[in-house]
């Protein structure tokens, strides 16, 4: 009866350690811990710069970057007569990569990828602008 028992017992104690070996991880269970702007950056805040103009000396942009996705953006035309601010507001979203935001409210191009302590505004098609004027293309966070 002993050796009964303990038989049966290894049988129970095999299938369990079987059982266990079957385990499939799958990457579904780590899709949250993705390293992007939106989960590795402290993006919201006040972003400042002054971006080239085609018809003024240039435009001084300033964007906050708040909670739940809102922001205010205020732009100056400088060098014009009636440089007043003019300040939008509204929210805005992310890609599906998690680094370029887009203010919603806001007319084309209204995209920005999304730096270490930096917005750099992206043109019509959502591309980084390149060539002499890029390093103009960007906000510095205050």
């Amino acid at each position: 009866m002993v050796i009964l028992a303990a038989f049966g017992g290894m049988m129970v104690a095999c299938q369990t350690k079987q059982q266990t070996e079957e385990i499939v991880v799958s990457d579904e269970m780590f899709e949250g811990d993705e390293h992007n702007a939106v989960t590795s950056l402290d993006f919201m805040g006040t972003y400042e710069g002054v971006l080239p103009c085609a018809d003024c000396e240039g435009i001084q942009t300033v964007i906050e970057l708040g909670v739940g996705n809102s922001y205010v953006k205020k732009v100056t035309y400088l060098g014009k007569e009636n440089s007043e601010v003019i300040e939008t507001q509204g929210t805005f979203s992310w890609n599906d990569e998690g680094n370029t935001i887009t203010l919603d409210s806001e007319p084309a191009p209204n995209q920005y990828f999304v730096g270490e302590n930096v917005l750099f505004h992206l043109d019509i098609d959502g591309n980084r602008i390149e060539g002499d004027l890029a390093d103009k293309y960007r906000l510095n966070k205050k």
